[in-house]
């Protein structure tokens, strides 16, 4: 399993406010997606990229990063050969990744995460 990027998940509680912010101020000028409970916000020069949440709509609890691998189904066999808590099972959502959350031993919760091919 290789990490290719991570993306800071930001919650905030109103996500068309902060879409001005993020993309006006910073320069985030990209949407890739919007979800209406997370948004990714990305720089069309630098590549760059901010994620922002209200709530995980199909977890129970909400990551603060995104980690994105190239093999997410081993990367999730790891997890658990380490004894890692897994909050979120590995789930294929419909909007067309394949994602599990794990707690970090220091308590912070990270999303896991690959495209759906």
């Amino acid at each position: 399993m290789r990490v290719t990027q991570i993306i800071a998940d930001l919650h905030v509680l109103d996500l068309p406010a902060a879409k001005g912010f993020y993309t006006d101020y910073l320069g985030l000028a990209v949407e890739e997606f919007n979800l209406g409970w997370v948004a990714r916000y990305t720089s069309p020069e630098t590549r760059v990229s901010l994620q922002v949440m209200t709530s995980d709509a199909t977890a129970r609890e909400d990551p603060v990063v995104s980690v994105k691998v190239d093999d997410v189904a081993a990367a999730y066999n790891q997890a658990r050969q380490r004894g890692y808590e897994i909050v979120h099972p590995l789930t294929t959502e419909e909007w067309g990744v394949v994602r599990f959350f794990v707690r970090a031993p220091d308590g912070n919760v990270l999303n896991v995460v690959q495209d759906h091919e």
